[in-house]
């Protein structure tokens, strides 16, 4: 058992946990934030994706010792501050989600492809997600929603 000092939505919290807990984990059942799903633990799916340092990664492999120190972990809850993320709003509009279990990775692969890529092409789009599975077979009104919010991200 350690201590831990993280940075979550801006927010600096201190964890007692096992150093090899995942980092999916310590968001759901340490600090409450669900919108960080489990799929497949394995890291495979995609569901579980958030930014480290604004960059995807999968929480459920990531242990908790092994996060840089002062590095800054972004959620689906708190990549807008208030309000929704255009990509959200993006995904609403187009009415993306069937079941929605996955949309929250896809989500946050996506605000990471838009902040490197503001103008992705079908072809950078798929490259970006592949990984992000989604067993209802959203992906065309993925890629149309990523277009979208393309243009109000870049206006």
């Amino acid at each position: 058992m350690g201590k831990y000092t993280i940075t979550v939505n801006h927010t600096k919290y201190e964890v007692e946990a096992e150093p090899n807990v995942p980092l999916l984990w310590v968001l759901r059942d340490y600090l409450g934030l669900k919108g960080t799903k489990f799929g497949c633990g394995i890291a495979a799916c995609g569901a579980c994706t958030v930014h480290l340092d604004g960059s995807p990664v999968r929480s459920c492999q990531m242990q908790l010792a092994a996060i840089p120190t002062n590095s800054k972990i972004t959620t689906i809850e708190g990549i807008a501050g208030d309000g929704l993320h255009p990509v959200q709003q993006a995904w609403i509009a187009l009415q993306v989600p069937q079941c929605g279990y996955c949309q929250s990775g896809q989500i946050m692969t996506t605000v990471a492809l838009l902040a490197q890529n503001p103008k992705p092409s079908d072809q950078d789009i798929d490259a970006a997600l592949t990984g992000n599975l989604c067993r209802c077979g959203t992906y065309d009104r993925i890629r149309q929603a990523i277009h979208l919010a393309a243009q109000h991200i870049n206006h």
